[in-house]
This record gives structure tokens, C-alpha cells and sequence, in this order.
């Protein structure tokens, strides 16, 4: 139950959020899971993986596994362009995992008062890829739920 503690606590408390934007859409990340941001390098394929898991890469000696967003969720493949990143994330200190997403937008700090639930309708959250809707000033952000999109072998979303 450590994960649905940490979730409450970050409903409660608020917190850092890096954004991203995947085919228009504002998403986010909480800062804690960001190792690094680098530019788009060529991945090496790996054969017989999920279509959403693009490959792998060497940053600075460790193989680090490439998931694209927008295959995960089932959206069109575009070309990457110079604006297009590889937010490396890190989990229990160790296990790395890169996703490509369209553009890095900013940190944002998120602010309880701000933070809602996902709505409960079946179809708006059927992955449990969105943690939390954030919605401020500058309009609504999905924060991810970063265990779900990587660590967990399932089948993209289509939409």
C-alpha cells in the first residue's frame, strides 16, 4: 500500500511537476521520478516487445529501455524533431526507463487546492495512467502515474 500512501500524500501536500506535451495534450510528471532530459538519440530496436517499447539506449554505460508516450497510449507515431526529448525516469534508485515525448514544457508546482481525482466514469481513466488532474491558471494538466505507464506490461490504450 505504499503507492496509494504516496499518491494521497502528494493529493495533500502538492508538489513539483515537470510538463510535457504529447499531440497537443498537457501532461506531467512529479519531480521526483526525473533523472534527466536529454535530446532524441537513435535507439537500438529490441526484438519481440511491446509495440509501445521502442528499444534501448546506453546513457553513460547502463542499457536503459525507450517507451514512446504516444504509442502507449495508442496514438499516431510522428518523425522526431528537434524539440523532441527523452525524459529519463528513475525508480528505487536503480531501475531506469527513458519515454519520448513531443515537447518539455516546464516545472509547474502543484498546489493541493489544485489537485483533483480522476473522474470515476470507466472511460475517462481505464489504464490508470492518470494519477491526478491538475488544473490552474494555465489550464489542465494530467500528472501520470508513472508505475503504471512503465513498469506494468499491458496492451496500449486506443484512442
Amino acid at each position: 500500500m505504499a503507492v496509494e500512501t504516496d499518491m494521497q500524500s502528494f493529493a495533500a501536500s502538492g508538489g513539483e511537476v515537470l510538463t510535457f506535451t504529447i499531440d497537443g495534450a498537457v501532461y506531467g510528471i512529479e519531480i521526483k521520478y526525473i533523472n534527466e532530459i536529454i535530446s532524441y538519440e537513435n535507439i537500438t530496436v529490441v526484438p519481440k516487445v511491446p509495440q509501445y517499447i521502442k528499444g534501448v539506449i546506453n546513457i553513460r554505460g547502463q542499457i536503459v529501455p525507450i517507451i514512446s508516450v504516444r504509442k502507449r497510449f495508442g496514438k499516431e507515431e510522428i518523425p522526431p524533431d528537434e524539440r523532441t526529448c527523452i525524459i529519463v525516469l528513475e525508480f528505487d534508485g536503480a531501475n531506469q526507463v527513458g519515454i519520448i515525448v513531443d515537447r518539455v514544457r516546464e516545472v509547474v508546482t502543484a498546489k493541493p487546492e489544485n489537485i483533483c481525482a480522476t473522474p470515476q466514469h470507466k472511460n475517462v481513466n481505464a489504464t490508470h495512467y492518470i494519477k491526478y488532474i491538475i488544473e490552474d491558471e494555465s489550464g489542465i494538466k494530467l500528472l501520470l502515474n508513472c508505475e503504471k505507464l512503465v513498469l506494468e506490461l499491458d496492451t496500449p490504450v486506443h484512442g
